[in-house]
């Protein structure tokens, strides 16, 4: 809890001085207490214990007694060799109130931090519909540029482009070479495109793409790879009229992706085509220097590559940069595309799947040699399916298209339960907000490097730790101002008035939400600079739960009069609801 920790630092330090402790390496140990029960800060007294050879619990009640009053200080304990310091919640409140917590806003916090942040994500190659798994990408990257403005931090969320790669290449061939019967021939015994999706292009033209795919894989399939591979070629020299072709053939279907993220509430400043920096010369340039390093080998056919086991790379240590006949790799456009984004941003972040592991390696370690500052990277792991990993190529997947209509259709159900008497339009509002943000929160809350096998039931669980419990807390929130309202109070003039927190008193639900509020922004902090918008997704549910005891311990409204304090503090609260559901992609609906 910062708000805390600003106010005491100083007296602990004093309080370690008269103990005997020199340097300031403590405050590198003073952290929040991990048992909020225990306290709101805590100081692990075992190590300073060491230095001077003496008992660590004796030390730490020494250190609690010596610690001058504060008001900020409710209490300090020593328990079990750790110094536990909670605040002083009359004091708390008054820090809040005052507007010591930030509310911020994603769509551009009024605090700026003056960071200029470009975060790269999704980048999917324009094949087919995204699937679950792809949707992770997506999901936490959008999360990260959410927060980061959140933060603060002015934010460029970029799409890089791959229009000329293998991939690209199959689907460009599989349009030219296949009639819809021969397609259909060739995927005979797999699911026709669902109906809904008809004339959405990522659905049509996946078919394609599996249908080329199948056939490679099935029968003599030399010349059809020979054809593949001169496009591929011909892509890579940025041959105009191939690049055109590939465009032609990706874009509907790229187009069709960005809706479905659309839906999701996911959205790009820029895209940037990978063959741009064929075209403009940067390759070239950058392969020739490349080829001018010390550490620089080549292969028995010409190619060209990097020894980075000569700089400590472990494993695979030879980074091929350069094909036999001169044409470049994705790797090598890569770089040029990094160098080109170090100019446009003092910050990078790219959201990569924990499969490119070596290759985000392999390209730090060349910006390195190339006096480039080298990105931060969210690697994540993958979702799958309870019977194996998705494959948009194998057709085994689950559609997020499909999964979203379902969150949709299964919410309404609910809606329509609970409130019968509202008409449906409504019903469909809420449903598709609910059914969108409960499909995001159950991927966000999932730590990034932790992978988990997606299941119906748990994307669409609607009870607690879910988004739509976090929707009710904020609708409840809002329902208090309502009816403030329409009892004819001046909500206006009672949020905007100074109140003295000194004396007001505490019910447990009002102590745990100020504790909550308290530490919002620190999370955020941590959620931020960290990578971890799991943490995030953690305090928006704690938040949600604290302002629900808070709910049932203070009453705002007795008979038609609101209670001052309780009404700012549940204000805060519901801003910071707000504010936060937005940094996470969860839609804060005023009704549910």
């Amino acid at each position: 809890m910062k708000l805390l920790r600003d106010e005491v630092e100083e007296l602990i330090g004093q309080a370690l001085v008269k103990a005997g402790i020199s340097g300031d390496n403590w405050r590198q140990m003073l952290a929040p207490s991990r048992d909020t029960s225990q306290g709101d800060l805590s100081l692990p007294c075992f190590p300073l214990a060491k230095q001077l050879s003496r008992n660590p619990v004796e030390l730490a009640e020494s250190i609690a007694n010596d610690i001058s009053s504060h008001p900020a200080i409710g209490q300090v304990m020593a328990v079990g060799g750790y110094l536990n310091i909670k605040a002083d919640m009359n004091w708390l409140a008054q820090q809040i109130l005052s507007g010591k917590v930030r509310i911020g806003d994603p769509l551009g916090s009024l605090s700026s931090t003056g960071r200029k942040v470009l975060i790269e994500h999704t980048s999917a190659n324009p094949n087919g519909p995204f699937h679950v798994g792809r949707a992770r990408n997506a999901i936490l990257g959008d999360s990260l540029v959410r927060l980061h403005r959140l933060f603060g931090n002015e934010v460029r969320a970029e799409y890089y482009v791959d229009d000329m790669g293998k991939q690209v290449a199959v689907l460009a061939w599989a349009l030219a070479n296949l009639s819809k019967q021969q397609v259909e021939e060739t995927l005979t015994g797999r699911d026709a495109v669902n109906p809904r999706w008809s004339g959405k292009a990522d659905h049509e033209t996946v078919r394609w793409y599996q249908a080329a795919q199948k056939i490679r894989e099935d029968g003599d399939a030399q010349a059809i790879e020979e054809e593949i591979g001169r496009l591929v070629h011909a892509s890579e020299h940025g041959d105009q009229e191939v690049l055109q072709q590939f465009e032609s053939a990706y874009q509907p279907v790229l187009d069709g992706m960005l809706t479905t993220l659309s839906r999701l509430g996911i959205e790009f400043d820029t895209f940037t085509k990978e063959s741009i920096f064929v075209i403009n010369g940067d390759v070239a340039k950058l392969m020739q220097r490349l080829s001018e390093m010390d550490i620089y080998g080549e292969a028995d056919n010409g190619a060209g590559f990097l020894d980075l086991g000569q700089r400590g790379l472990k494993g695979k240590t030879e980074f091929f940069f350069r094909r036999g006949d001169g044409s470049s790799l994705y790797a090598t456009r890569d770089i040029a595309y990094h160098m080109w984004k170090w100019q446009q941003s003092d910050e990078l972040i790219n959201v990569l799947g924990e499969d490119h592991k070596l290759q985000g390696k392999q390209v730090g370690m060349t910006l390195e040699e190339l006096g480039e500052r080298v990105p931060d990277i969210l690697f994540y792991s993958f979702i799958k399916l309870p019977e194996g990993k998705m494959s948009t190529r194998k057709g085994n997947v689950v559609f997020m298209d499909d999964l979203l209509e379902e969150a949709q259709a299964q919410a309404a159900t609910v809606v329509r339960e609970l409130r019968p008497n509202y008409p449906e339009e409504q019903v469909l509002a809420i449903a598709e907000a609910v059914g969108v943000s409960a499909v995001r929160f159950n991927i966000i809350k999932v730590s990034p490097d932790k992978g988990f096998t997606f299941r119906w039931e748990e994307a669409l669980a609607f009870e607690a730790g879910s988004a739509p419990f976090i929707m009710y807390s904020h609708t409840r929130a809002h329902s208090v101002m309502r009816r403030c309202i329409e009892a004819g109070a001046d909500v206006d003039s009672i949020i905007t008035t100074d109140i003295d927190c000194s004396n007001q008193e505490m019910p447990i639900g009002m102590v745990e939400l100020l504790r909550t509020i308290a530490r919002h922004n620190d999370v955020l902090d941590k959620a931020v600079n960290m990578r971890k918008p799991h943490l995030f997704a953690a305090q928006l549910l704690d938040l949600a739960n604290a302002y629900n005891g808070f709910y049932r311990d203070c009453h705002i409204l007795v008979e038609g009069v609101p209670n001052p304090f309780y009404l700012q503090v549940s204000e805060i609260a519901r801003k910071l609801l707000q504010t936060g559901m937005q940094g996470v992609g969860i839609i804060p609906i005023e009704q549910m």
